[in-house]
């Protein structure tokens, strides 16, 4: 941190949760009607926290297994999630499909996974710019459900729709866990997670090999006696992108540290388990920062092509002083055609530094490969594209003699057509047949349930040549 940031004693200023508001911020949404936003924030600090400061510790201490590799990270759901999605089978196709991918990483990797949905206060999106043309005229870009609506006519933005989100990542999380504790997630009938999709015969059979190992292994460990409640049911986290801090903010709270020996307290983002700093607002004198600085909560930070290599080390000492192992996760995202020339040098800041073994690699192949293509530059991204920065970036970390602990990716359970490529061929000609998404395109289940077949099979390889 430069000098600004810290005191006459040379230690960072004190923290507080509006301690942001100081600093330089990107992305912040201008509100015209102040009394309207003061308004929303003051119902926002009245209501209940939306999850559990010991849920926030279980999953920092699954991360600190993933930064010492005994586990695998994955991570995913929309790009922006809608209000709409707040419906039953939206939210179990996506828990169905992350537990069929984690299954099969399970098997594969032969790892612990840990799962975090991209749900249930995924609704903020940065933009580029902050003017698009819709139907010929300029309008107000569409900036996630959380502010304004993707319809021309409710661009404007709304403070009531803060409120808004908070209910529906509530109603989100709360059938989240009822659909878990009701058994959508046992292992003894896997086969009841809904094949019906996967018509490749080959993935069909990859998936059905790697639900049989479970299988067997579940009846054994009933044979011996060993079976356990995990079998029953699996954790799920949520995640968002911290971007609006006017809402992150009033979720803030002050609550009891679930781990500490004495009593004391420590400040939770009660909004959301996991939250990430994007690639638009990681700027280390910037307001995202700051904010990020002074929470408990298991963080993540996007790193691009734009990032400095002396950037990451500051980064972790900003966010991570104490440099608590699983507290950040790095989430690489070059684009295929970048990653071998910039991830390395990255890998070999963070590894030969004090802060090795404390961080998560996460690889997201998403962002880094989005294209428009056609007349109407329709953005999509190719399978082949994402699948080679995953490759790329899984022998990288091999060869480093780093560990890729996770994978991040914008998917869903619904058979769209947005990217192209896959078993399935997508074609440009066939990205109108169900091209759903408001804001960037997403894996279809087959596509998904490739990648973690990649992943599974990645490991699985390592493995074999290790026994030889």
């Amino acid at each position: 941190m430069s000098g600004a940031d810290t005191n006459s004693n040379g230690q960072p200023p004190q923290w507080t949760p509006d301690s942001w508001r100081s600093k330089p911020i990107k992305q912040c949404p201008d509100y015209p009607d102040k009394a309207a936003l003061a308004k929303s924030v003051s119902a926002l600090k009245r209501l209940p926290p939306i999850v559990h400061p010991r849920e926030i510790v279980q999953l920092k201490e699954h991360l600190r297994d993933v930064a010492q590799g005994k586990a695998f990270l994955l991570q995913g759901g929309d790009c922006a999630e809608l209000f709409d999605y707040c419906e039953q089978n939206a939210i179990e196709s996506k828990i169905k499909l992350l537990l069929q991918m984690s299954l099969v990483l399970l098997w594969g990797a032969n790892k612990r996974v840990v799962r975090i949905g991209r749900m249930a206060g995924q609704y903020a999106k940065p933009r580029s710019s902050p003017m698009e043309t819709l139907n010929g005229k300029q309008v107000p870009s569409f900036r996630g459900d959380i502010l304004n609506g993707f319809h021309a006519d409710e661009r404007d933005l709304d403070p009531n729709r803060l409120v808004r989100a908070y209910h529906h990542s509530s109603a989100t999380l709360n059938y989240i866990r009822a659909a878990i504790s009701s058994g959508i997630a046992d292992l003894s009938k896997p086969l009841d997670w809904g094949l019906g999709h996967v018509r490749d015969p080959a993935l069909k059979a990859k998936y059905e090999k790697a639900v049989h190992f479970l299988q067997d292994m579940r009846s054994f460990m009933h044979t011996i006696g060993a079976e356990n409640e995990k079998f029953h049911t699996v954790d799920l986290f949520t995640s968002h992108e911290g971007l609006l801090l006017e809402y992150e903010e009033p979720l803030t709270r002050l609550l009891d540290d679930p781990t500490a020996a004495q009593p004391r307290k420590a400040y939770y983002n009660t909004s959301a388990h996991f939250l990430w700093i994007g690639d638009r607002t990681r700027q280390l004198d910037h307001a995202h920062v700051e904010y990020f600085r002074g929470i408990a909560n298991p963080l993540g930070v996007k790193v691009g092509p734009t990032t400095p290599t002396s950037d990451l080390l500051a980064l972790l000492r900003a966010l991570n002083p104490a440099r608590e192992p699983g507290k950040i996760t790095l989430i690489t995202r070059y684009g295929a055609g970048k990653v071998a020339s910039l991830l390395p040098a990255h890998i070999r800041a963070v590894e030969d530094s004090e802060y090795a073994r404390t961080v998560v690699w996460q690889c997201d192949p998403m962002h880094g490969n989005t294209q428009s293509v056609g007349a109407g530059g329709i953005k999509t991204r190719r399978f082949s594209d994402i699948f080679s920065e995953l490759q790329q970036t899984l022998r990288i970390h091999k060869e480093q003699g780093s560990y890729l602990g996770g994978v991040h990716l914008e998917l869903t359970g619904d058979a769209v057509t947005e990217c192209l490529g896959g078993s399935e061929g997508l074609d440009e000609d066939d990205l109108s047949t169900n091209y759903t998404s408001f804001c960037d395109p997403r894996l279809n289940e087959k596509q998904a349930l490739e990648l973690a077949f990649l992943i599974a099979d990645h490991y699985r390889s390592e493995r074999a040549e290790e026994s030889v």
